[in-house]
């Protein structure tokens, strides 16, 4: 119980002193986590604020947005209505979309690897409401069950996404050796179709350190299926003229310059 109690206090403090993960291995994973220029501007869909996101813009041809996680606004997926893509809702915890969306969808489930009465997957969802082969949007925010959710998802599911809009959590688990061989296989199975044009730290999150790297808890990352990409070389300036703190009493929480092209 102390140990647990005195990881937990340090945590909160921005100092993790869990069993280390390797740090070659963690400088080497960072390395391919440094966003890429996508060829297309970036525009900024939903609040200024929590809820907002910035995504490339190639959007045409999208034809539905999977948005799991559920908040008492829906302002991204609003964005998203106004050019013409679908959106579908999902989570156990409310009970009912949170707007009025032209054609949209609401499940009250979580998403999960198995199916349940309060479980679905994502392969099961995208193929129930989106069959065939249309490109999609992701936008993820479901609290850390995104590891399992990306690592169980069929790569024709994956690969289904030309946009992938995912808010990751508990990111100072890398710092830890247990965590770090989780979260690192979830960005190994994204970055195998996916090129990651944009990274935004949320300052609710803060930041942990371990000796000379420094990892938000929290960020917001917005990737680009590679058959999409047209540039390639490190993105800038961070932050973006267009992000926003998630916390607008706050300052905005920078990227680490260990995480930069």
């Amino acid at each position: 119980m102390l140990k647990h109690a005195l990881a937990s206090l340090f945590a909160n403090l921005g100092i993790s002193i869990g069993m280390p993960s390797d740090q070659e291995a963690l400088r080497a994973l960072i390395n391919r986590l440094r966003p890429v220029g996508s060829g297309h501007d970036l525009i900024r869909m939903g609040a200024d604020g929590d809820g907002g996101y910035l995504v490339p813009d190639d959007l045409e041809g999208i034809t539905a947005c999977f948005s799991p996680g559920v908040d008492d606004r829906a302002t991204f997926e609003a964005d998203c209505a106004e050019r013409g893509i679908i959106s579908h809702l999902a989570d156990a915890s409310v009970e009912a979309m949170p707007a009025d969306l032209p054609g949209g969808t609401f499940l009250r489930k979580y998403l999960g690897v198995v199916e349940s009465d309060t479980l679905t997957t994502l392969e099961r969802w995208v193929d129930g409401h989106a069959p065939g082969d249309d490109d999609l949007i992701l936008q993820m925010d479901i609290e850390g069950a995104e590891v399992p959710v990306l690592l169980n998802a069929p790569d024709e599911v994956l690969r289904r996404f030309r946009i992938i809009v995912l808010e990751a959590h508990h990111l100072d688990r890398l710092l830890d050796r247990e965590g770090f061989t989780v979260l690192s296989a979830m960005f190994a199975r994204l970055l195998e179709h996916f090129a990651l044009v944009h990274a935004h730290p949320n300052n609710y999150g803060g930041v942990v350190k371990r000796g000379n790297i420094t990892v938000p808890r929290v960020i917001e990352f917005t990737l680009l299926r590679r058959d999409r990409l047209r540039d390639g070389e490190p993105a800038g300036p961070f932050p973006h003229p267009l992000d926003k703190p998630n916390d607008p009493n706050r300052a905005d929480l920078p990227l680490p310059e260990l995480w930069r092209g």
